[in-house]
């Protein structure tokens, strides 16, 4: 098993359903290149990864994974039209500046792109709100504020309305729940604690 927490097994299982043999992925914000190197395993990809931090890129290259170390906007804008099969962003939608543009430039560059994200409407992150007046500190947001990078948190509701307002359709969807072991079945919004989708212009 190429990794051991069940949180990411189940987002990569769901990404994985969507990808097609041997096709050409652009990994946008791959980290350490675990996603691309399951993907390699399961599904036979071409997989590139872009990420900006250096020993990141460098846990990839030891994973056997092509990544390019800099900033994910200037390295969009040098790929052609439809240049990848698929363009993924697990995780890292909401730390991008301008994350209209950049999401435009994978619709771009993709012909399918995935999106991954942390859906800040989950009802235990407004309940922390409400009563203690502070973010969720947990697994996935392990350190304070103070500590994160900076970052732009959504919620699914925010996310549909995103699309809707860009044209941008969505192809399929999938929520976790609160502790990414299942599917969410009822009120993602409210009770999804990740939300992952397929879109295509």
């Amino acid at each position: 098993m190429i990794h051991k927490n069940k949180r990411r097994q189940v987002d990569f299982q769901v990404i994985a359903q969507w990808v097609s043999e041997g096709d050409s992925v652009l990994d946008l914000g791959c980290g350490r290149g675990v996603l691309l190197e399951y993907l390699k395993q399961k599904k036979s990809v071409y997989g590139v990864g872009v990420d900006i931090n250096f020993e990141r890129i460098l846990s990839c290259v030891k994973r056997g994974v092509p990544a390019y170390h800099g900033d994910v906007r200037s390295l969009l804008a040098t790929f052609g039209d439809n240049a990848f099969d698929r363009v993924i962003f697990s995780r890292s939608v909401e730390l991008l500046d301008d994350p209209d543009a950049i999401l435009a430039e994978g619709l771009r560059v993709g012909k399918r792109v995935t999106v991954g994200f942390v859906n800040h409407g989950f009802w235990l992150n407004r309940l922390n709100f409400l009563v203690k007046g502070q973010r969720t500190i947990n697994e996935v947001y392990p350190r304070p504020w103070y500590e994160t990078l900076r970052a732009n948190p959504f919620s699914v509701a925010e996310f549909d309305e995103f699309c809707a307002a860009r044209q941008i359709k969505i192809e399929n969807r999938a929520y976790l729940s609160g502790d990414w072991s299942g599917e969410c079945k009822i009120l993602p919004n409210l009770f999804a604690g990740y939300a992952i989708y397929d879109l295509s212009k």
